[in-house]
């Protein structure tokens, strides 16, 4: 496969994990966090879910590093919980944004808490689909172990008295 179609699939993959993210974010809170009317045709839902996810992306990959510097000496206080903040942030700002995003405590007034709460939940949702998927960034090394007593050459295990 070529390097080119390989950082496409990769994004693809991360785009969709993003969007069912959002996608069970917006279930979970639904009566809080909003993409479309509900009675809006299915299509018309999917086209805002799928702008939502892909403007949510676009942010974590370009603006959440500045806001990550800038923020750097809290985050290093907290020791990382900052950026679940950071990532409230930038939900807000998808609000600001786009006009059929709607993040409110109320119906109507705009609500900080169920972003941060919207941002942890979409976190905890693409961390799991990340690991497992094997999208995410973490590798676990391993070894193959030595089989035991290799014929007497001296290298099996010791035992320290």
């Amino acid at each position: 496969m070529q390097p080119g179609s390989k950082k496409l699939l990769r994004f693809l993959q991360s785009w969709l994990i993003n969007t069912v993210a959002v996608m069970v974010t917006v279930i979970i809170l639904r009566d809080h966090i909003s993409y479309s009317n509900p009675q809006s045709p299915w299509l018309f839902q999917l086209k805002n879910l799928l702008e939502v996810s892909f403007l949510l992306g676009m942010l974590n990959a370009f603006v959440r590093p500045i806001l990550w510097l800038i923020a750097l000496p809290l985050v290093l206080l907290t020791l990382g919980l900052f950026m679940f903040v950071i990532n409230a942030l930038l939900l807000s700002l998808l609000t600001l944004l786009l006009p059929f995003f709607h993040i409110t405590s109320d119906g109507v007034h705009f609500s900080f808490l169920y972003a941060f709460l919207g941002a942890l939940v979409i976190s905890l949702i693409s961390s799991a689909l990340n690991l497992l998927t094997g999208g995410s960034r973490v590798s676990v090394p391993t070894r193959t172990p030595k089989k035991p007593g290799g014929g007497g050459s001296g290298d099996g295990p010791v035992i320290d008295v």
